[in-house]
């Protein structure tokens, strides 16, 4: 499971956003937030067949379509909910199917694996940086009409990215960090860590409830959004 959990006042650096509509927001938000979970995903598979498992392959996963990867409560009903009766979004997509028996070097390729994911929404970002780059240009010349969305929805590119790659890299199973962490660490202490798997899903709700994974995450998701705000100049 990949989870996306965010409050629009750690990520939001000005109060236009929160001044849009239900429909606005949903409208602003799909595109990066499908594109975000969809590559992420295939990242995860394009990375695990470089290294010999043909799983997500074989079982049409590497695919850009959405719809092969949308979990439709996770990522359609869960965030739309979540949208209109708070300020955090909430969800997840379909896992891609990993088989390390048959990497060569296991323990070493799902590490790599399981990091290609958020490595893959910070490179997005950046995509999404010079979507919103584009937008104020346009904005500049006087095209409201085509720098408004650009701007709004590149920006919102960038935010839902870079949490989601912060996120992900939270050492805690079943997280992309902490499989990368499971997979550093020597065999007998892994095996121990890996245990608290099941408990993890109330774990992270308990640390976002309470603000500790906000106050965790918010030093990361600053810096790079200020790193990509800077080098394409946005405000």
């Amino acid at each position: 499971m990949y989870t996306i959990a965010l409050r629009y006042k750690i990520i939001d650096t000005s109060h236009t956003m929160m001044e849009l509509s239900i429909i606005q927001k949903i409208a602003v938000w799909a595109i990066p937030v499908i594109f975000a979970i969809t590559l992420h995903e295939v990242a995860h598979g394009w990375v695990a067949s470089w290294f010999g498992d043909m799983t997500a392959k074989l079982s049409g996963r590497l695919s850009l379509n959405p719809l092969h990867h949308i979990d439709p409560v996770g990522t359609v009903l869960m965030p739309v909910l979540m949208l209109m009766v708070s300020n955090f979004i909430f969800g997840w997509a379909k896992p891609v199917p990993i088989d390390p028996r048959n990497f060569g070097h296991p323990r070493r390729d799902m590490a790599i694996v399981a990091a290609a994911g958020p490595l893959s929404n910070i490179l997005m970002a950046l995509f999404w940086g010079g979507i919103a780059s584009l937008g104020i240009y346009f904005l500049r010349s006087g095209n409201s009409w085509l720098g408004v969305p650009l701007t709004y929805m590149g920006n919102a590119g960038i935010m839902i990215n870079v949490i989601l790659a912060v996120l992900n890299f939270f050492p805690l199973p079943p997280l992309d960090g902490g499989k990368v962490l499971v997979n550093l660490l020597p065999p007998r202490l892994a095996w121990k860590f890996s245990m608290i798997e099941p408990y993890s899903f109330f774990i992270l709700i308990l640390l976002l409830v309470t603000g500790v994974l906000s106050y965790l995450m918010t030093p990361p998701v600053f810096f790079l959004i200020r790193w990509i705000s800077t080098l394409y100049g946005l405000s």
